[in-house]
């Protein structure tokens, strides 16, 4: 098979109606959430619909991104699509599968300065802007008060170091030595363990400033990668394997955290609301992910959802529409983040009064505001270097990766192989 490096697709205008035109008709959206969040969704729509009486707006629920991918790339996608990863953006845009909105913007004057600064970086690449931020997620880490109490701990670990101490202390084993509660469960692929998360803890960097893979040249991800490994080997790879085989799925009512049977994990503010609605009796804390520098600690991972119109939308101008009001409206904004608990991301909402931040979601908003904090750099392969680099991650804990610095390099040379070709 003759494989080729990617072009970029032709740069086409994004033709739009002169200022005043009158907006109308009917408007696709597709998104991925589901029940809960949904209902969320559709409240809000019920809004905009509303504020907006010659838009009908049809809504399609449980749509992810390859799903989106697939039906832009066959000419039938959806006027609007809501996706969950930021690390589409770079895809989208190169390719040409959702349009450039700077020509909205410019049209409706929008002032994009209303939107949290991370916000604006992981919505645009290579100079389009393609995408809108729906909401934000902020990784942290949520601990079972009542196990730390009995192990003794007084207050959730701040750096790495703690963390494995806590760890240990936490884990407790059956009498054939299998394991019955972990303290933290540490394997790359179990929840929200993904290395993007866990990234800040050491600074590591994906990119080096001409858009190659910095895994192997950063010695931060060295940092990361060992201390993750001496813990795994401290539990056993295979102990960690069974007792994780036992474990319930992540948005189940049966998620590991939720039962009681691990003490600590990574995880986004989202958590909040799955907690008081299928462990209200739980009771547990949030912070900052721990950190191998002091001085980093306070940041995390902040990603979100974004929006954006499809190359075959139909009625781009209601498209447009839509995803201002999602984006730019700060009632909207506000009432979306109550409802669906994610961070918002205009200035305003994040600052109104009438948002439920309780002391728990605060945290989470700290850590979205937090300089320390970092998010995954768009690219025009997608998130094919992360995936990538998951697959080397899976075999190092595994015990594959005899010589870690060999095995960087190589990782380096995968990625910037499939970013050369999967573009």
């Amino acid at each position: 098979m003759l494989t080729t490096a990617c072009t970029p697709a032709p740069k086409e205008e994004t033709k739009i109606a002169d200022p005043g035109t009158q907006v109308s008709g009917t408007v696709e959206l597709w998104h991925f959430f589901t029940e809960r969040e949904a209902a969320a969704i559709d409240q809000v729509i019920k809004d905009f619909q509303s504020t907006h009486p010659n838009i009908k707006v049809t809504v399609k629920p449980g749509q992810d991104d390859s799903k989106v991918t697939q039906a832009i790339g066959a000419g039938n996608g959806p006027d609007v699509g809501l996706s969950y990863s930021t690390d589409i953006v770079g895809k989208f845009c190169s390719s040409g599968a959702w349009v450039d909105l700077t020509p909205y913007i410019n049209r409706d004057k929008t002032d994009l300065n209303q939107l949290n600064a991370t916000t604006r970086q992981y919505t645009e690449f290579g100079g389009k802007r393609c995408a809108m931020p729906f909401l934000a997620d902020a990784y942290g880490m949520y601990y079972n008060k009542d196990m730390f109490a009995k192990a003794g701990i007084a207050g959730p670990p701040k750096t790495l170091d703690e963390l494995t101490e806590d760890a240990k202390k936490l884990t407790v084993k059956n009498p054939d030595g299998s394991l019955k509660t972990v303290g933290f469960l540490p394997l790359y692929d179990f929840y929200e363990n993904a290395a993007a998360h866990l990234a800040p803890a050491t600074g590591a960097k994906w990119l080096t400033e001409d858009g190659k893979s910095a895994v192997g040249t950063d010695p931060n991800w060295k940092t990361l990668l060992t201390w993750q490994k001496n813990l795994v080997d401290w539990y056993g790879y295979e102990n960690l394997n069974k007792f994780r085989a036992s474990l319930g799925d992540e948005f189940s009512a049966d998620n590991a955290f939720q039962k009681g049977q691990v003490a600590i994990n990574m995880d986004a503010e989202y958590r909040l609301a799955f907690l008081k609605d299928q462990a209200p009796k739980l009771k547990y804390g949030v912070a900052p992910i721990p950190t191998a520098d002091p001085a980093r600690y306070g940041g995390g991972y902040v990603t979100g959802n974004i929006l954006g119109i499809s190359k075959n939308a139909k009625n781009p101008e209601a498209a447009w529409e839509l995803i201002k009001y999602l984006t730019t409206n700060d009632q909207a904004v506000t009432k979306l983040a109550n409802l669906i608990k994610n961070v918002p991301t205009t200035q305003k909402a994040i600052a109104d009064p009438t948002l439920n931040a309780d002391a728990d979601f605060k945290t989470f908003i700290d850590i979205f505001n937090n300089p320390n904090s970092a998010t995954t750099p768009p690219s025009a392969s997608g998130p094919a270097y992360q995936e990538t680099f998951g697959k080397f991650l899976t075999d190092y804990q595994a015990g594959k990766v005899k010589d870690l610095d060999a095995g960087l390099k190589t990782a380096d040379q995968q990625i910037n192989s499939v970013m050369t070709l999967g573009g």
